[in-house]
């Protein structure tokens, strides 16, 4: 029996998301296989095929996983699953997108956004927006889980050499159709996979300000932007900036909250930075309390000093 990784990709290139779920599925068992659904996308199976760790990839391509539907995903998952123990995917966009359909389909218990692996059945995951930990046991098979990619490091992309199976499509379901996405490009580090965020909060007032004043110390720091939900609701900017239990985990090297309150909400998807820097005119802010090193001041004097002395 063997452990399968859903691979979240761009049919271009393997999302390092998948890199971390593949070490998640180490502590389970040896046999690891991979799948790859998509569309013309032969060069993910061979940069998974190299992936240490990875015994088998099962590559499905076909047009209706051109744009990962997890209508159509899901029934191709449930197939190929059949001799699988566990299913495991990225705790991304993606894996809360596909993973609760097989789940369904499966009539299996996920366990969602698992940090640590005791044994088979046994698993770690936050709750209370962080604030603790609980151990879950499951006794339904298979076991489905999605991993937090910042908890498990990502397995070497080389040293592997496993075989490509071709798998059988099962095509469109007819549920769901793909009309189009509008996408934000970007030369910057993807917020997921960063060493570095800063990130801008509601006391940045407007989106304007987000360029005039985010924006140029990002570029000389060589960081992603993130945002909190407060930022992103009030439309600064677009949600893919969002930071938080709603948005995106991360856990960089260095994580510069500004004009960021610190809500609960905001905390949980980014207190796992090994540095956290907090600047903010309200010295009562809660972000202080997590914070490594604090300012306080007002972000419109402080961010231009930062650029100019990023500038010598």
């Amino acid at each position: 029996m063997s452990i399968l990784v859903i691979a979240e990709h761009n049919n271009q290139a393997l999302n390092p998301a998948t890199l971390s779920a593949i070490t998640a599925a180490t502590k389970l068992g040896s046999d690891i296989h991979v799948l790859v659904a998509g569309h013309n996308c032969r060069a993910v199976a061979d940069q998974v095929a190299q992936v240490a760790g990875v015994t088998k990839v099962i590559m499905a391509d076909d047009a209706a996983y051109a744009h990962m539907l997890a209508e159509n995903l899901s029934n191709l998952i449930g197939h190929v699953a059949k001799n699988s123990t566990h299913l495991i995917a990225p705790a991304s966009f993606f894996g809360k997108n596909v993973m609760p359909r097989v789940s369904a389909l499966l009539d299996a218990v996920q366990i969602s956004d698992v940090t640590g692996i005791e044994s088979t059945d046994t698993f770690v995951r936050p709750i209370y927006a962080g604030n603790a930990l609980a151990t879950v046991q499951t006794t339904t098979t298979p076991v489905i889980l999605t991993v937090r990619p910042t908890a498990f490091d990502a397995a070497p992309a080389s040293g592997g050499a496993a075989t490509i199976e071709t798998h059988a499509c099962s095509g469109e379901t007819g549920l769901a159709t793909f009309v189009g996405q509008e996408l934000t490009k970007s030369e910057r580090p993807d917020l997921q996979t960063a060493k570095i965020i800063i990130s801008g909060g509601r006391g940045l007032a407007n989106g304007e300000n987000f360029t005039k004043y985010i924006e140029p110390v990002a570029d000389k720091l060589g960081a992603a932007i993130g945002a909190s939900r407060a930022a992103v609701d009030a439309g600064y900017v677009p949600n893919d900036y969002q930071v938080g239990q709603t948005g995106k985990i991360v856990a960089p090297q260095l994580y510069i909250a500004v004009g960021i309150s610190g809500a609960i909400q905001h905390l949980a998807g980014m207190k796992d930075s090994k540095v956290i820097v907090a600047i903010n005119k309200d010295e009562e802010a809660p972000i202080f309390q997590i914070a490594d090193y604090g300012l306080v001041g007002d972000l419109f004097q402080i961010l231009p000093e930062m650029d100019k002395a990023l500038s010598k």
